[in-house]
């Protein structure tokens, strides 16, 4: 225990949630709070001349920038840069290196540590050369390893054995192992490698702290933790738990009062408002091994509920989604970049038509007697959005559904319902569709180009997957008289999905073949409105 260290990086781990921009009496005050609970390392940021938006001073930790601050003198002073800042064509590792650090003997960092993916880190093994060679501690954190064969894992230790690295770290990167999976890969790392191993533990099992500790079991001497957790996704080991449970082992005192009043006053509030920690999300993503980058993605984004996120779980789970790309998830939302010709042509049911559309808003059941009333008397052409059940059954004719992630979601309560399903089938693949009765199904074809609609016999170019696009395109192709939206509330003014549909509505009323759009039921979206009440 003698040689235990614990490495808080709050500051860099924590920095994803506010572009690293923290404030400088704020830093000082966690840098006493850490002093007094014995933590020895803290990282305070990446270092990185890549600038891309703004960013704090925390995502470049300058020497400049941490000798502006007061540093308790117990504590040593880690940096990270990841190695995709060392990957450059035109230049070397240590023209890149010495553009960033000064010889340690002038720095205040004590501690560089490089993280990289396994593809990575062979390429960037002689920067450990360079920083040893200028003075510094040196680490490498080998990013995903979980999933990676013990033959794997013991090249790569055997390949680092033979540079002056200190500290070989490994990273449940995806927050799927288990304490089994800990003492696996410690065992696996030490058949090539005997200088000092370290862990970061991720929570999306709930399990970063249990394997924090088992890892102190299996011979790991450095240990990452962050205050609350804070951290991309479900979070860290959190440092408060961590040196409690540690108090004993490494017999020091620890003061943690300061700690606990700033996670009340500072963490708390911001924990609240970007949200991490596990969740149900994040177990699942740990479990199947993706990326927890796209949870906190789909999380802060109103465009998805509960039945999406599980949805795109699905998908990912069939997909390699190990590493975050942005285009994968929002491919999961919309994937429809080439456009099908369907079998089955909406003319035959609605031409000269009245169409209602049924939104799922809460507004359709406080008016459904007077809806289903409408319905019975005019006998207007009813969609029914995806599988929404507000208004009696027999008054709807069909149901539409096109975004692929809310057909996935879906896909086994379509067998339980009367209605026919207009969707496009040929874009949707066996996964999505094994479980729809094809019986059930009016192919309707569709493509996607952005702020375009297009209206064709069997199919449509509409400007994205929303299924009240799919559903306005499909009355227009079926040359509807007029068309009436119920259920379209609206989600308020600042939600990105508000401005989403009146982008909609807009293109579809500027096409001088559309029909008019009219909401009967109240709605906060730019379209011409009455209501229920009044029409004959």
């Amino acid at each position: 225990m003698n040689k235990l260290k614990l490495l808080d990086c709050t500051l860099r781990d924590g920095g994803y949630y506010n572009n690293w921009d923290f404030d400088k009496g704020f830093i000082e005050s966690y840098l006493q709070a850490m002093s007094q609970i014995s933590i020895d390392f803290v990282e305070l940021g990446l270092r990185s001349n890549k600038v891309k938006g703004f960013k704090g001073p925390c995502a470049f930790t300058t020497d400049e920038f941490i000798n502006s601050l007061d540093i308790p003198s117990n504590l040593s002073i880690g940096v990270m840069v990841n190695a995709s800042d060392l990957i450059d064509e035109s230049k070397t590792i240590n023209e890149i290196l010495e553009e960033l650090f000064k010889p340690s003997s002038h720095s205040p960092v004590d501690l560089v540590r490089i993280a990289c993916h396994v593809e990575e880190f062979i390429h960037v093994l002689p920067a450990a050369n360079w920083l040893k060679e200028e003075g510094y501690i040196v680490g490498y954190n080998i990013m995903q390893i979980a999933d990676k064969e013990d033959i794997t894992i013991s090249n790569l230790s055997k390949a680092a054995s033979n540079y002056p690295i200190d500290i070989l770290y490994f990273a449940d990167s995806l927050g799927s192992m288990l304490p089994d999976d800990v003492d696996r890969i410690v065992k696996a790392i030490r058949k090539g490698w005997n200088g000092e191993i370290g862990i970061h533990t991720h929570d999306n099992l709930g399990l970063a702290l249990n394997n924090s500790i088992k890892a102190l079991d299996s011979g790991v001497t450095w240990i990452d933790s962050t205050v609350t957790g804070m951290g991309r996704g479900p979070g860290n080991a959190k440092t408060e738990y961590l040196v409690l449970e540690l108090d004993e082992m490494k017999n020091r005192e620890v003061n943690i009062t300061l700690l606990m009043n700033l996670i009340e006053v500072y963490f708390k509030p911001l924990q609240h408002a970007c949200g991490w920690g596990t969740n149900a999300y994040y177990y699942l993503a740990g479990k199947y091994g993706i990326h927890p980058t796209y949870i906190q993605e789909m999380i802060s984004d109103t465009r998805y509920d509960e039945k999406d996120i599980i949805a795109v779980i699905e998908y990912l789970k069939a997909e390699n989604s190990k590493k975050y790309d942005a285009h994968t998830l929002e491919a999961a939302r919309n994937f429809y970049s080439d456009y099908s010709v369907g079998s089955w042509s909406p003319i035959s049911l609605i031409e000269d038509r009245e169409v209602m559309i049924i939104g799922a808003g809460p507004s359709v059941l406080k008016h459904q007697e007077q809806l289903e009333r409408y319905i019975l008397t005019h006998k207007p052409c009813v969609i029914g959005l995806n599988t929404q059940q507000s208004i009696r059954e027999e008054l709807i004719d069909v149901r539409a559904a096109c975004h692929p992630i809310r057909i996935l979601a879906d896909k086994n309560t379509y067998n339980n319902l009367p209605q026919q399903i207009i969707l496009p089938q040929t874009m949707l693949d066996n996964k999505i569709m094994s479980s729809i009765n094809r019986n059930q199904i009016l192919d309707y074809g569709i493509g996607i180009k952005e702020n375009e609609f297009e209206f064709h016999d069997e199919y449509s170019i509409i400007p994205n997957s929303l299924v009240l696009s799919y559903s306005l395109a499909i009355a227009a192709s079926g040359k509807a008289r007029r068309i009436l939206l119920a259920g379209f509330d609206g989600y308020g003014p600042g939600d990105s999905r508000t401005h989403e549909v009146n982008n909609t509505l807009d293109l579809f009323r500027k096409m001088s073949n559309a029909p008019h759009i009219v909401a009967v039921t109240p709605t906060e979206y730019k379209v011409s409105s009455s209501s229920i009440y009044a029409l004959s």
